[in-house]
Formats: C-alpha cells, sequence, structure tokens
C-alpha cells in the first residue's frame, strides 16, 4: 500500500523534474500540501452512490421532472492529469420515492472528484440514478471547459463540450425530453 509519504515523494522527484532545485523556500512544503490536496479533490473514491442516495423520502404521487441544474463541478482528466470544471444538470421522475435536494449535487461530486472523463461522469450518475431511485426516467447533461484543450494542444479556451445520458422515459419519448430541455433553458433565478 502507498503510504502518505511515499506520495509526497513522488511529489518531490516531480518538483525536481519541473523545476531542478526542490529545496526552494516556496517547494519545501509543497509535497504535503499537494497530498493534502488530492484528499480532499479526490475524495471521490471514499464515497458511495448507495450511501449518497440511501435517504429518500415519500413522493407523495408526484410524477413530474424533478430537476437541479447548473451543479457547478471541477474534476480531473484521467489523460493529462489537467482539471476541467463546468455545470451538469440531473433529472429525474420519480415513481414512489424521493431524493433530497442535495443529493443529487452529492452525486455529481461523488463521480467528479475521482480522475475521469466527462463521459463516465454522465453516465456514473445516470446509472446511479437507476439503480438507486428506479424512476420512470433519468437525464444528465453535462456541460465542461477542459485545461487539456486550454492549455496545451489545440489551445482552444472557449470550447466547452457537452455529454447526456437519457434513460427511462427521457430516451423513449420526445415530448419528455424537450420539457426538460425547457426546463434546462429557463432563465436563472
Amino acid at each position: 500500500m502507498i503510504t502518505k509519504e511515499d506520495a509526497m515523494r513522488a511529489v518531490s522527484t516531480l518538483l525536481n523534474y519541473i523545476e531542478g532545485d526542490n529545496t526552494r523556500e516556496g517547494l519545501v512544503d509543497t509535497p504535503k500540501r499537494v497530498v493534502q490536496s488530492f484528499d480532499e479533490i479526490y475524495s471521490g473514491y471514499k464515497m458511495d452512490a448507495s450511501e449518497v442516495l440511501s435517504s429518500t423520502f415519500n413522493g407523495e404521487d408526484y410524477d413530474g421532472i424533478v430537476l437541479l441544474r447548473d451543479i457547478e463541478f471541477h474534476s480531473t482528466c484521467e489523460h493529462h492529469l489537467q482539471p476541467f470544471k463546468g455545470r451538469a444538470h440531473v433529472a429525474y421522475i420519480p415513481t414512489e420515492r424521493i431524493v433530497g435536494l442535495s443529493k443529487l449535487a452529492r452525486i455529481v461530486e461523488l463521480h467528479a472528484r475521482r480522475l475521469q472523463n466527462q463521459e463516465r461522469i454522465t453516465k456514473g450518475v445516470a446509472d446511479d440514478l437507476e439503480e438507486h431511485l428506479q424512476p420512470l426516467g433519468s437525464a444528465v447533461i453535462v456541460e465542461a471547459a477542459h485545461g487539456c484543450m486550454q492549455c496545451r494542444g489545440v489551445k482552444k479556451q472557449n470550447a466547452v463540450m457537452t455529454t447526456s445520458a437519457m434513460r427511462g422515459v427521457f430516451f423513449d419519448k420526445s415530448e419528455a425530453r424537450s420539457e426538460l430541455m425547457q426546463l434546462i433553458q429557463s432563465p436563472p433565478l
């Protein structure tokens, strides 16, 4: 098992590679700070979807769309270890049970706080909603700007990637998809 000390030595090696001298004042404690930040940035590995979505409530026969939109998130591209950030729109149509509002944001965080690609975040959130809520349908739309596109490679500053996962009635019924898209595009409060 790799320890925090092992991880700090690895960061120190990277600092030596980048700068050639990891002993100057500004870098002395950087390995410790980086490893501490990793504990927070990658905390999604310590989270479990069944725990996040386990607390449900009586839906009281509500059968409309439940949508939490504009959930901001930050993640890290697994290919270049560059950050990407954006917003997610998460929706479902309940059957008997509803989930607390914050749980929809937490399930996005669970997936975003891992080494990722955007497609996996989108699919993972939709899969978790399906598995744990058994809704009539679920939909996840993620929009993000990727550091690996902005600061290296093609260097496109304004490119935004959009991914979606539509399940159940959102996949089968164009009317449900249309209503969802209208709700997402409604003006902010």
